[in-house]
């Protein structure tokens, strides 16, 4: 190898060393960079993302003071409110008794003395004045001073003072309470009314039946024997005075005809003898005997034919008719009122004698409602009272008076016997049917009262939904006597509150939705 051969070579190594070492370099610088750009990267996002993380703090510490502020639950199951280490647990105790108000007080959650603060507390409930309860000490809590009335539904307001310094603290609680807009109240069938003053009518309820007015029952007789011609109305038809039951043909009848109008032509004869004596005797022609004989006769013709007139008047038959459809025998058998045919005792050719019953005609213009009366109800019946009288089978219903009280119990009913006259013009009650009687015992005003298709049981409570706004919310009443439409409130509802009637249940099914329980 020559020296020019040798200097080429190291040339080319040299430049070979300069350009690894520029590679070399250049490397770190990029890894640097990237290195630097990378934290640069970082940085920047941190600085996005800080608003973010302080929203979350911002949230974190909101949600934080938000459940300080709300009551946790105490030692004693109650609600605990606390505030700078001072606390007081409020609790609703109904064992055994009518719910009253305990309270426990804290201290750094240490329990302290009842004396250790005076505390009250208002209880605000929808349509009602603010309540205010004070306490005193008892074995180890305070116990307010009034009775904590249900629902315990309310706005609660509680102030506490010790050391001489006052905390208050407040607390909702909801419970039978739904919402519900006037809109929905008319989909569902609801009526509002207002509980107001009333006369309640305690009634006794009584079994009975519609029978016949036993007054207005006639039995029918010929009055006069003879044999039956034909008969024209038959049992279980309606009949008019006078009209036509049956015609008999009869000797008897025919008899007395025949004496009526003999005794008519004596009468007539008479009179004409009488009128002749009476102008010869005027005319000094003949004697007075025969004047008076004269007039002696015709008295004697008149009472014969009023005689014979009037024996056949009784047999409701007009003795100057005698001859009228069919001759001396004919004899018309008439209703003697209108009514009803109940029994019938007659046929064709049949021979009657004059007393025999061949109809039985019930006047049914009026009926009796026969009421069993039990011997414990006797004391609150009396004649005269007012009775509304049902039917049990069909929609009928009528109005009468008690007109008869049995003095007697029956052995094997033990129970009294009373009626009520029921008009019957129309004819809708038959003999048969069976009723309920119902008689107004006393009429009573009460200050408050609502209508009985409002109450509903909710729990053990009997309860109207008080209606406030656009909420209803339960209330517990103490009921008195009723009438089966109006009951008396002795408690838990006013006079002039309003409440929901009519379809209520709708309310009770919506409250079970919302599920308001009772939470103490």
């Amino acid at each position: 190898m020559n020296k020019r051969q040798s200097i080429l070579i190291a040339i080319v190594i040299a430049i070979g060393v300069v350009l690894g070492g520029l590679i070399l370099t250049w490397n770190k610088e990029d890894k640097a960079a990237s290195s630097h750009a990378t934290h640069g990267d970082h940085t920047q996002t941190g600085a996005q993302d800080a608003p973010h993380n302080n929203a979350e703090a911002k949230e974190a510490t909101t949600a934080a003071e938000e459940k300080a502020a709300q009551p946790r639950k105490g030692s004693k199951g109650g609600k605990l409110f606390t505030t700078d280490g001072f606390g007081v647990e409020f609790t609703i105790f109904e064992k055994g008794v009518p719910p009253q108000l305990r309270l426990y007080l804290y201290e750094n959650g240490k329990p302290l003395p009842p004396a250790a603060a005076k505390v009250t507390v208002t209880l605000s409930r929808l349509g009602a004045p603010a309540q205010i309860f004070n306490f005193t000490p008892e074995a180890g809590y305070l116990l307010g001073d009034q009775v904590v009335e249900e629902p315990h539904s309310f706005d609660m307001a509680i102030a506490a003072e010790r050391n001489g310094t006052t905390f208050r603290w407040g607390y909702s609680q909801v419970e039978a309470r739904v919402e519900m807009p006037d809109e929905m109240l008319k989909t569902m069938g609801i009526e509002i009314r207002t509980a107001a003053p009333a006369t309640i009518k305690p009634t006794l309820k009584l079994p009975g039946e519609i029978v016949f007015n036993e007054h207005t029952i006639v039995q029918v007789v010929p009055r006069i024997p003879g044999i039956v011609l034909s008969v024209y109305r038959h049992h279980g038809q309606q009949v008019k005075k006078g009209e036509v039951l049956a015609v008999i043909e009869s000797t008897a009848l025919a008899d007395l005809r025949s004496q009526f109008l003999a005794a008519k032509k004596r009468l007539a004869l008479a009179r004409i003898t009488f009128e002749r004596e009476k102008q010869l005797w005027e005319e000094k022609i003949s004697a007075k005997q025969d004047y008076l004989a004269a007039q002696q006769a015709l008295t004697e013709a008149d009472i014969a034919t009023d005689l014979a007139s009037a024996k056949l008047r009784t047999l409701d038959v007009r003795p100057e008719a005698v001859y009228q459809d069919g001759g001396l025998a004919r004899y018309e058998i008439r209703a003697p009122i209108s009514g009803l045919i109940t029994a019938k005792a007659i046929a064709q050719g049949q021979t009657l004698k004059e007393d025999e019953a061949i109809f039985t005609i019930a006047d049914i213009s009026t009926v009796w409602a026969q009421i069993t009366v039990y011997a414990k109800d006797l004391d609150v019946l009396r004649l005269g009272q007012k009775a509304t009288v049902r039917a049990t089978a069909i929609d009928i219903e009528g109005e009468g008076v008690v007109s008869y009280i049995s003095a007697l119990i029956g052995v094997q009913t033990r129970s009294a016997t009373s009626r009520v006259v029921l008009d019957n013009e129309d004819g809708h009650w038959f003999p048969g049917m069976f009723v309920t009687a119902e008689l107004v015992t006393e009429e009573i005003e009460v200050p408050v009262a609502v209508s009985v298709d409002a109450i509903q049981t909710l729990g053990d409570w009997s309860v109207v939904f008080g209606r406030y706004g656009e909420h209803f919310e339960a209330r517990p009443l103490k009921l008195g006597r009723s009438d089966g439409r109006m009951v008396e409130v002795l408690s838990g509802l006013s006079a002039g509150e309003q409440y929901a009637a009519g379809n209520s249940f709708a309310i009770k099914a919506e409250l079970g939705k919302s599920g308001a329980t009772h939470d103490h």
